[in-house]
């Protein structure tokens, strides 16, 4: 048996709580050979004894440990697991808690049962709406970075305006990288003639605002014509007359001057007759139309019949602007009119306010150049007049442009219009070309959009904004001595060309221009969107034929007026 265990005296304190200030009993009833070492409280702490734990099988050699002191060895005993175990302990745990299962609010009760479950309805609706969201926000980010998606985009497949023919002879290819670099100063122009008339500016429509919005008006009774070059009696008349050497309009001129930022393919047709040289559009040319979103980097449906699509857009931006640019005019009868009426229209015909300017730039000594230009009003402050030109750019979906007009437009204008010069660069540097070319005094932009994101037939005007077209050229960066510089050079190229007819295309997937040698009765053959006389117009579906069929005729009349307006 053990010997008895003397505890020693323990000193007791009356005073208060733990050990005496001085007691003389302590240093006089410390245990002999016992050393003293300070410890720090992160110093690990071992085993000292066990007084538990059973000897099954007791050291036989007094010298490897046995006896009373048994209960101090630890060297044989496995009982506390491997002996790398003081290389495992941690005085404070450091494994991280375990996560709560339905966030920060119920960390401390996620054991409690009385808790309610919240896998509900509302919860799974909430996280669908945030995964939505997010994939919001990544889409619009990828979307402002630049060329983020530029791989996407050049994925997107684009057709050529114009068949290009196996007979036809490529006579050379320019690509756009050359049209930088070019320059050319040009006097100012002189006006050789003055047709049409023109209504004055509902100065109304400057405070036109997204709250007080106003719905666009169709006018179906008043005529818009998109003569090209050859077929204007005027620019005829001019040429007998020996009045210049090169004639265009201004669509043509502009799709020339704005050709490096163009991303679909266009097509213009050169004529070379005698020393004269004439600029002209085909029938049902997509000149006739405004593209939308040409130069965004996120891809429209390919699908022709898409309201969205890049071809649907472009009749509906073509119907926007006629209208917007009729709707935003004093129509009491009061007009401004000029040397000659409208050379396109019959007498007591009812036309779009329009006026037409044209103009001789001097590109030579022995060479000028004669072109139609256009203005839609005039505006008269403090007994001067002024010329104007009115367009429109229209909004189809905001989550294609990641900006909602409706939002925007009052505090953040300059940023919708920052946008779509992203996205429709190339659009408003014609119309800014177009300006310039008329020597219009200011620029009017309307920002028209859709009542519904999938009703195209219905817009309102949210707001009108005006501009100096030098000053918004500078703004986007066209410069106008390059605009000439493009123009001279394709002149003096087609100058060097033998007489025939060629046509200028762009190519629709790498930015260069290809000029073909085609026969001399090519595109006349093109059909032509134009009212057929009477007895051969289709007949109206009798009484008794299905609403679907009747339908269908409806929409493809209006879709043949929309495109023979355009």
């Amino acid at each position: 048996m053990v010997g008895g265990f003397e505890v020693g005296a323990v000193p007791f304190n009356p005073d208060g709580w733990g050990p005496p200030e001085a007691t003389t009993a302590t240093a006089t009833n410390l245990p002999f050979d016992v050393p003293f070492a300070p410890f720090s409280r992160s110093d690990k702490l071992g085993r000292i004894a066990d007084w538990t734990r059973s000897m099954n099988h007791p050291a036989k050699n007094p010298k490897q440990g046995g006896g009373s002191d048994s209960i101090f060895d630890f060297t044989a005993d496995d009982s506390f697991g491997p002996g790398d175990e003081d290389s495992t302990f941690r005085l404070v745990d450091s494994k991280p808690a375990p996560r709560p299962k339905f966030g920060p609010k119920w960390r401390f009760n996620q054991n409690r049962n009385q808790l309610p479950q919240r896998r509900d309805e509302e919860v799974e609706a909430r996280k669908r709406e945030a995964e939505k969201e997010r994939a919001r926000r990544d889409r619009l980010y990828h979307l402002n970075r630049p060329n983020a998606n530029s791989q996407r985009r050049e994925a997107a497949v684009f057709k050529s305006s114009v068949d290009i023919q196996p007979e036809w002879n490529m006579l050379d290819q320019i690509p756009f990288s050359t049209f930088s670099k070019l320059s050319f100063s040009v006097p100012e122009p002189e006006d050789l003639l003055l047709c049409g008339a023109l209504e004055y500016y509902d100065r109304t429509y400057d405070r036109v605002t997204p709250k007080n919005e106003r719905r666009l008006e169709r006018f179906k009774n008043r005529n818009f014509f998109k003569v090209t070059t050859t077929d204007d009696p005027v620019i005829r008349r001019l040429a007998n007359e020996d009045k210049a050497t090169v004639f265009a309009t201004d669509t043509i001129l502009s799709t020339l001057m704005c050709a490096p930022r163009s991303v679909y393919s266009w097509d213009i047709v050169i004529q070379r007759v005698g020393n004269k040289l004439f600029f002209d559009k085909r029938d049902g040319s997509q000149l006739d139309l405004l593209s939308v979103h040409e130069t965004s980097q996120e891809p429209l449906p390919e699908a022709k019949e898409d309201i969205n699509s890049a071809y649907s857009l472009s009749v509906e931006a073509a119907y926007i602007n006629q209208n917007f640019s009729q709707q935003v005019l004093i129509r009491d009868g009061d007009k401004v009119t000029f040397d000659e009426p409208n050379p396109f229209a019959n007498e007591g015909e009812e036309v779009a306010s329009v006026a037409y300017r044209y103009r001789r730039w001097k590109l030579d000594d022995d060479m000028h150049l004669v072109a139609r230009c256009e203005v839609q009003s005039v505006n008269e402050v403090n007994k001067q007049r002024s010329f104007l030109t009115l367009n429109a750019l229209n909004e189809f979906d905001s989550k294609y442009s990641g900006v909602d007009w409706r939002q925007k437009l009052e505090t953040q204008r300059g940023a919708v219009l920052a946008t779509e010069l992203k996205n429709n660069a190339n659009k408003l540097a014609k119309w800014t070309a177009q300006a310039l070319l008329a020597s219009a005094d200011y620029m009017k932009l309307g920002f028209v959009s859709r009542v519904h994101p999938r009703d195209h037939f219905n817009h309102v005007i949210l707001a009108v904004q005006q501009y100096k077209p030098r000053d918004f050229a500078s703004q986007i960066n066209l410069n106008t001595s390059n605009m000439w510089g493009i123009v001279k050079s394709i002149v003096d190229l087609c100058m060097k060309l033998n007489e025939g007819k060629y046509v200028l295309v762009k190519d629709p997937s790498k930015p260069q221009v290809r000029i073909y040698e085609v026969p001399a009765d090519a595109f006349e053959n093109d059909y032509v969107e134009e009212p057929l006389p009477e007895e051969e117009q289709v007949q109206p579906p009798t009484e008794d034929a299905q609403g679907g069929e009747a339908n269908g005729v409806t929409t493809e009349v209006v879709d043949k007026e929309i495109d023979a307006q355009a």
